[in-house]
């Protein structure tokens, strides 16, 4: 796909040329005036009648007329030079490939150099690239009838650069690795649920196992009787498909210690159970597996890269079914902590799944959990949807988990758990728990809930809610799911101390 090349030369042929241009008044410099100079002067008229613009994320192309090797010239506005981020040039990037995309070019070449600043070296320029790549062209086909004209896509890129060749090319590498695994998490979270039954996701995770050699372990529902996972069965009850609890173990250390434990709520579809959902919100309640898809595509990033670290991904994967045999409000589980639960809603089931899944990550030799979970409507009202709710019991993993998040661009906002959301919490008068002690404050009772089970294990709960799944399109991707915190989990294990 990608190949790195030093020397540009103007007659070297490209359907499309990308050159990246910064907001300034001298006249144009390098690249740029020699290819004003072949072209008679016409791109600095154009610079100066707004024809090309270098505006931020403004994408202006020009067909060169044979007059020189590239056939056309896209110009990719950066904005201020000084303002540029890698955030910035990340959407930047994606607007320019989802432009190609709509063009059917086939082959592009890009002048890396144009897009570095004093902050921005080529190495993270050429991330920034390949991760946008993959994520602005990522299309979910679907089950439509196909066309009968070919799809034309990119299928070559060339990116000219005077930075050391083997760096760039070991950039461009991570960077397609996360963008491609982001995406593989997208497909899971669009896939609708009769086609992805927790037996589904277990074969997923057995392949992906297979594919990159992580031990793995899929628990069928009469071990987890033998367990006592009473919270995870409990929701499985009302439905005719087994539950499976999905295990992954990656070993980057001799010694199976410091282990981060991965947890990913895998509820394939949620009715609400007895406490059934309103028909609006029980649309699209196939993406109610979205922790688990971060977590695999985090375990798929974790494969390629092979961090020098010890990570269990750990998913409890079910439907939440209504049936004879379905579990009611007012029921009384037994986790596999030997916690006692008073069910209060049958549609806060998450937490009740996760709670087994956390407490089997510890018993796996988890020193550090991290789960992810579309738990709350609650986190949607609070923090809206672009920001992911996080609480935790420890300031120091969370740093490190904020400090991942920032590098990815993946916002997340901490949301506090009081002695008084504890006590709320314990407030069952026949059980140690309550799974739902009301509205208010409803995302941090879902976390208070999760923190019960972590105990005194670090512990950071990420409810992505509002996050895992977008309304519309935008720079780097389409509408439908959003693979949000696969970059984030990965890079916070590769970054761990």
């Amino acid at each position: 796909m990608f190949t790195v090349k030093q020397q540009l030369s103007f007659d070297t042929v490209h359907e499309a040329l990308v050159i990246g241009v910064f907001e300034k008044n001298q006249p144009l410099d390098g690249i740029v005036a020699e290819y004003d100079r072949r072209l008679g002067g016409q791109l600095s008229v154009m610079f100066k009648e707004g024809d090309i613009s270098a505006k931020k994320k403004q994408i202006s192309y020009v067909h060169t007329l044979n007059q020189t090797g590239a056939k056309r010239l896209y110009f990719v506005g950066l904005g201020k030079k000084e303002a540029l981020t890698f955030d910035g040039l990340r959407e930047a990037f994606g607007k320019l490939f989802k432009t190609l995309k709509q063009a059917k070019r086939t082959e592009v070449a890009v002048v890396l150099d144009t897009f570095v600043t004093d902050d921005i070296d080529q190495n993270e320029a050429a991330h920034a690239l390949s991760e946008a790549y993959y994520l602005a062209t990522y299309e979910f086909l679907g089950y439509k009838q196909k066309k009968n004209e070919p799809e034309k896509r990119i299928e070559t890129m060339t990116i000219y650069t005077e930075a050391d060749a083997a760096e760039v090319e070991a950039s461009l590498f991570v960077g397609s690795v996360y963008g491609k695994a982001t995406n593989s998490a997208r497909t899971l979270v669009n896939t609708p649920s009769n086609l992805l039954t927790a037996a589904d996701l277990a074969e997923y995770a057995v392949e992906l196992a297979k594919k990159y050699e992580f031990e793995y372990e899929i628990l069928e529902k009469e071990e987890m009787e033998r367990l006592g996972m009473g919270a995870f069965l409990a929701v499985n009850q009302g439905s005719k498909n087994p539950p499976k609890m999905i295990v992954l173990k990656y070993q980057g250390k001799e010694q199976w210690k410091n282990v981060i434990g991965l947890v990913g709520k895998g509820v394939t579809f949620d009715t609400g159970g007895y406490s059934l959902k309103p028909r609006e919100s029980m649309v699209d309640m196939k993406t109610d597996m979205a922790g688990a898809a971060a977590v695999l595509g985090a375990m798929e990033i974790i494969g390629e890269l092979r961090p020098e670290q010890n990570v269990i991904a750990v998913i409890p994967a079910t439907d939440n079914m209504i049936s004879g045999e379905a579990f009611k409000p007012d029921d009384v589980i037994t986790s596999m902590s030997g916690k006692t639960i008073e069910v209060k809603n049958t549609d806060a089931e998450g937490r009740l799944i996760l709670a087994d899944a956390i407490t089997y990550a510890k018993h796996h030799g988890a020193n550090y959990l991290i789960d992810v979970a579309t738990l709350t409507g609650g986190v949607i009202v609070a923090l809206g949807v672009h920001t992911t709710g996080a609480m935790t019991n420890n300031e120091a993993l969370f740093e490190q988990l904020l400090e991942a998040s920032a590098e990815t661009g993946e916002f997340i906002w901490r949301l506090p758990i009081t002695e008084k959301d504890k006590e709320r919490v314990r407030s069952s008068k026949i059980a140690d728990l309550n799974n739902s002690p009301g509205r208010e404050g409803h995302a941090i009772m879902g976390g208070a809930f999760l923190g019960e089970f972590a105990e005194d294990t670090p512990w950071v709960h990420l409810d992505i809610a509002g996050t895992s799944v977008a309304a519309k399109d935008d720079d780097l991707g389409p509408s439908g799911a959003t693979g949000v915190m696969v970059r984030t989990l990965a890079t916070f294990v590769e970054r761990f101390e």
